[in-house]
């Protein structure tokens, strides 16, 4: 087994709503959908977007939830410059600018927003090695 993570798939409580700030406020590609559901593909795995509800019901929890899951999501990009653009662009398109983006104790760059349900998302640079896969460094 080669272990991979293929898909995350975040329970969304307004579907238009967070496919619009996923393509608009973040640039990511939307591939055909059915309906009730949004997949991305991302370099080397896709993300999905589905109802709360509805994911909820799918794996058998209560949707109630509130506070930090202790789950973040990160993107990883080539400069600083990059970071601050993102950070800009997603802010704009409805995110809410959780942790400005700025010099880390570990020697990267990096801020943290949160989409229009609460997920949170970390963008940063790391200068001292690249993270994902070697062919996505342009």
């Amino acid at each position: 087994m080669k272990p991979r993570i293929s898909m995350i798939t975040l329970g969304v409580a307004d579907l238009a709503r967070s496919i619009t700030f996923y393509e608009q406020g973040l640039g990511l590609p939307r591939m055909d959908s059915p309906p009730e559901v949004a997949f991305f593909t991302l370099n080397g795995t896709w993300l999905a977007l589905y109802g709360r509800e509805a994911l909820a019901e799918d794996a058998g929890i209560s949707p109630a939830g509130s506070g930090f899951s202790g789950f973040t999501l990160a993107h990883n990009l080539a400069s600083e410059a990059e970071v601050d653009a993102l950070m800009v662009q997603a802010v704009a398109a409805g995110a809410q600018l959780v942790k400005p983006a700025q010099k880390v104790f570990w020697g990267g760059y990096s801020g943290y927003f949160a989409d229009p349900d609460g997920y949170l998302w970390e963008v940063a640079h790391n200068p001292l090695f690249w993270v994902g896969p070697v062919d996505a460094v342009e």
